[in-house]
């Protein structure tokens, strides 16, 4: 029964017109940065621009890793909130929540639909821009062994698997956020209400993370490792900025998902 309830969410969400159209959105970055290098007749600038943007036309495999760079503080962030705000907010806008919970522990078998449906499109939102980004930076610009941050050099097929590998971060790294979304979805019946107030969380956290005078706080933030994934770009591999990400989304997916149940639980779906 878990399982049917799962596959008739994942098709629900992924046969969506406004799923797919924030997919194509973010497929539509790593294109736009790809297609703006390749026509412009002025090189990249170490240190300027997003990061990496200056190894692009070297080499075609870092569109993706640009892409994501460009993808996470906003667009990224922005449509994960849409999903996992709607996710019980929506079914109670539209009076269906009520038919899902005919079950027994309908509440906690729902919570946890929702939620996988959630961490699934982070996993496809995050390989929407991955993806395109590596294919249209195959089709514009050469592409060979990859020099990686350490100075050290790897073959291409060692080079795609570490773009797989910062897709994998990235998708961790939005774990928590879905979470949190989860839980705003579970106090309101109003699905733009969650999506902006988890939108604004994702700001708030974004914005604290920037401000050295509360640098005791930053490692306690979900956004707070985000662009730890460099990390990764190096020979060998450093996987200190993975774990303590992964740690953290942990927490925050253990803390808000019992604030999700504790919520959900006794929430009048009846009214």
């Amino acid at each position: 029964m878990g399982s049917e309830l799962l596959g008739s969410e994942l098709k629900v969400l992924f046969g969506r017109r406004r799923t797919w159209a924030m997919l194509l959105a973010l497929a539509a970055v790593p294109v736009l940065i790809a297609v703006v290098v390749r026509v412009s007749s002025a090189p990249g600038t170490p240190g300027r621009g997003p990061a990496f943007l200056d190894r692009v036309t070297q080499n075609g495999l870092f569109v993706g890793v640009t892409g994501l760079v460009v993808s996470i503080p906003l667009f990224l962030p922005l449509t994960v909130s849409v999903v996992a705000g709607d996710s019980i907010a929506g079914e109670g806008g539209l009076g269906t929540l009520r038919y899902l919970l005919v079950a027994p522990a309908g509440r906690v078998r729902l919570l946890l639909v929702k939620f996988a449906a959630a961490l699934a499109f982070c996993v496809a939102a995050t390989l929407a821009v991955a993806v395109p980004g590596a294919i249209v930076g195959v089709v514009l610009f050469p592409v060979g062994p990859v020099t990686l941050l350490s100075g050290d050099t790897i073959d291409v097929g060692a080079s795609v698997l570490r773009l797989l590998l910062v897709a994998g971060y990235v998708t961790v790294s939005l774990v928590g956020l879905a979470a949190v979304g989860l839980f705003i979805s579970t106090l309101t019946d109003v699905p733009v209400g969650s999506m902006a107030a988890t939108i604004v969380l994702t700001v708030v956290s974004e914005v604290l993370d920037a401000l050295p005078q509360v640098s005791w706080l930053h490692p306690w933030l979900f956004s707070h490792y985000w662009f730890g994934f460099a990390d990764l770009l190096r020979q060998p591999v450093a996987w200190g900025s993975f774990g303590g990400n992964a740690w953290l989304q942990a927490g925050y997916v253990a803390l808000f998902a019992a604030l999700a149940y504790g919520r959900f639980a006794s929430k009048d779906v009846l009214s």
